[in-house]
This record gives structure tokens, C-alpha cells and sequence, in this order.
């Protein structure tokens, strides 16, 4: 408590929360009521950038605006979620620029966290590390394999207990006048907006302490080794819900594929090289299996190659299954207590999930690719 009051106390800088949505009527009423009962003394604003929901989320809005003047409902015809972040940037007053995603829980402090750490940090970009949680078994394995390192998990702002310098973080807390120099988000980037923001950031963090180009560390240190663009707190806690079915997870890493190679092809030199590693894997996996057809001797490493890759996926997947399987109820379930998914059903969504974030993650990566250089097609 000593530290949300030491915001009051020493400083107070405006807050405008901007929340992208499509579709949102389950959540968003819980959502903006959560922020509207902060503690901190200075939220200006809640904008919510819809782009032509039909269930009602903007009828939702409409109302919470009527009970409380720091809710505004913008419009965003062009649909994405860059887009609309742009909009709501455009529109925003706040003196910080709080990004909020709607399938996410946020701490009581959430607000308070953030503005602390965006203080004290001096990073051009804050946030916390992205905690999973779930409702129902398939999202339970979704959220498992989101800490395997086979999933992203290796990342550090997959880690709830790191403090420090990341290439990037789940959401983002900035100065208003920041986001405004680099021009927003990237309405190339559809999906993976925020790694792609983040190395804008990285490179203005550059160029802002007068860094040398030249300097054979620059590589490293823009990948959160030194420099301090973009910092994750532990103290900053968001949990955020994954994707509830086979399908829609599928089209989501299908999507970041395609949204990773625009991001490596834009930023060649700093794009962190786990980005690439799913598309890097199977396409020599295909390549050798193509080979093998024609040299026969090839097929049994062929076959042993694709036996250790399925091991080594259902292997991963028991492996997180039982790390977390202890205080899984605790950190991870928001279901029903006595619907408490059992661990060998977690282990079985887990490898299933895994499998489909690979695959769909090489599939949008390999067609992207193919877009871009077999039919010179550029952007999405």
C-alpha cells in the first residue's frame, strides 16, 4: 500500500487506457469497470477502439459512457488492432498511453504499477510479464504450452519473476509524446504490432543516448542486454486468457507467422532469432524428407528425425504439465473448482497446442515468405 500511496505523493502524470476490441460483450463491462475503480488519482480516460462489433460491445460502451465521462467509444473502420491503438493515440489526452487488451484480468494496482515502474525505469516502454490463465481444459493447455520454450515460453517476458531489460513485453505502458515520435503502431504489422513497436523503440533509445551504430554491441544491447528501451516488472500483474478453441488458436499463430516474417523482413538486423526458429526447423525438416524420397539410404535419419521431433513435443508437454501441475489451480484455473481439468487432460491439450503453435506459426512464417518473394506482394 506504501508504494500506491508514494504515487499520489510525489507525482501524478494523466493516464488515457486505450482497448482495442472486436466483439467483446462478454468482457468489456467487467473490463472498464476494473480500471474505472483504481486507486490512482489521475486516469483520464478509458478509449475503446471498436472495429464493427455486432454483439453488442458497442451498445455496452455507449452505456458505460453515460455513467462515467471517462469512457469513449471510437470507431475504427479499419478493423485491426494497430489501427485502432493509432486512432485512440490520435484522440488520447493522457501524458501516459496505457495499452489494455480485453481478454486479460489486471491487478487491483495495475495502473499504479505502471506508472511507478514507467517513472522509475526511465525505459521508453514497461509492462509485466504475461501470466496465462483458464477456463476451460483446451485453454488450460494453451496457457501450459505458452511457458514451454517450445511455445515462446523462453522469452523473458514470459517469465512472472523477471525484473529487467526485454526485446519486448506482452501489452505496454509509454509517454503519449513517445508513441507520437515513433508515429504509433505499424498498421503493416496486423499481428505481432508490439515486437514490432518495441524494436522502433529500441532503435529510438539509440539514437536518443547517442549510441554509436558502429559499435559491434549494438546488435545485443538492442535486444534488452544493456540499453533500456523496453523494461518487464514482476510487479506489474496481468493474466491474460488464451484462445478457447483448436481453430481459433490455429488462425492466431498462423497469423503471428505472417506478422514475425514482416516484422524480420522490416527489421532484419535486431529481430530476435527465436521469431524465426519454427519456420528454420521445419523447412529443413521438409528438405530432408524431400531429399530422402530420392536417396533412399537418407529415410532412416528421415524417420529418426521426425520420432525425436513428436517425442520431443509430448515429452515438453509432461514436462510443464507436472512443473506446473502443483500450483496449477492457483496460478493458472479461473474455471469452475469442481471442472479442475485433470493433469493427464492438460497434458494432452498441451502437446496438442504445441503442435499447432509450431505448425501454424511455420505455415503463416512460409507463406508470407512465399508472398514476398515469389509474388512480390508486399505487406499483409
Amino acid at each position: 500500500m506504501e508504494s500506491r500511496t508514494s504515487v499520489k505523493q510525489v507525482i501524478s502524470p494523466s493516464v488515457s487506457i486505450a482497448i482495442p476490441v472486436y466483439n467483446e460483450a462478454h468482457y468489456i463491462e467487467k473490463l472498464v469497470y476494473s480500471f474505472l475503480a483504481t486507486l490512482y488519482p489521475n486516469l483520464v480516460e478509458v478509449m475503446i477502439a471498436d472495429g464493427g462489433s455486432t454483439d453488442g460491445t458497442q451498445d455496452i460502451i455507449q452505456h458505460l459512457s453515460t455513467e462515467d465521462s471517462r469512457v469513449r467509444l471510437l470507431h475504427n473502420p479499419q478493423k485491426v488492432q494497430s489501427a485502432g491503438l493509432n486512432l485512440i493515440l490520435l484522440h488520447c489526452t493522457g501524458d501516459i498511453f496505457l495499452r489494455a487488451d480485453a481478454h486479460s484480468d489486471y491487478a487491483s494496482d495495475y495502473i499504479e504499477r505502471c506508472v511507478e515502474l514507467l517513472l522509475e525505469s526511465q525505459a521508453l516502454n514497461i509492462g509485466g510479464a504475461t501470466r496465462f490463465a483458464a477456463k476451460t481444459p483446451f485453454q488450460a493447455g494453451v496457457a501450459l504450452a505458452s511457458k514451454s520454450f517450445l511455445g515462446g515460453g523462453s522469452a523473458k517476458h514470459r517469465n512472472p519473476d523477471y525484473d529487467g531489460y526485454a526485446d519486448t513485453l506482452f501489452l505496454g505502458c509509454f509517454w503519449r509524446k513517445t508513441l507520437q515520435t515513433v508515429s504509433g503502431y505499424s498498421t503493416d504489422a496486423t499481428t505481432n504490432e508490439d515486437a514490432e513497436l518495441n524494436l522502433r523503440l529500441q532503435k529510438l533509445f539509440v539514437d536518443m543516448n547517442q549510441i554509436p551504430s558502429q559499435d559491434t554491441g549494438v546488435q545485443q544491447n538492442l535486444m534488452g542486454k544493456t540499453y533500456g528501451a523496453v523494461y518487464v516488472s514482476s510487479k506489474i500483474k496481468v493474466w491474460y486468457y488464451p484462445r478457447n478453441t483448436w481453430k481459433s488458436l490455429l488462425i492466431q499463430y498462423f497469423k503471428y507467422g505472417r506478422g514475425r516474417y514482416l516484422t524480420d523482413v522490416k527489421h532484419p538486423k535486431y529481430s530476435p532469432i527465436r521469431g524465426k526458429l519454427p519456420f528454420v526447423v521445419i523447412s529443413g525438416t521438409i528438405i530432408m524428407g524431400i531429399i530422402s524420397f530420392f536417396v533412399q539410404f537418407l529415410q532412416p535419419f528421415f524417420k529418426a528425425l521426425i520420432l525425436v521431433g513428436l517425442l520431443s513435443i509430448i515429452l515438453e508437454g509432461l514436462r510443464v504439465t507436472s512443473k506446473f501441475s502443483k500450483n496449477f489451480s492457483k496460478e493458472i484455473w479461473r474455471g469452475v473448482e469442481h471442472q479442475l481439468p485433470s493433469t493427464l487432460s492438460c497434458w494432452f491439450f498441451c502437446v496438442v497446442s504445441l503442435t499447432t503453435m509450431l505448425i501454424a506459426h511455420f505455415a503463416g512464417y512460409a507463406y508470407q515468405n512465399f508472398r514476398h518473394n515469389i509474388l512480390k506482394i508486399s505487406g499483409w
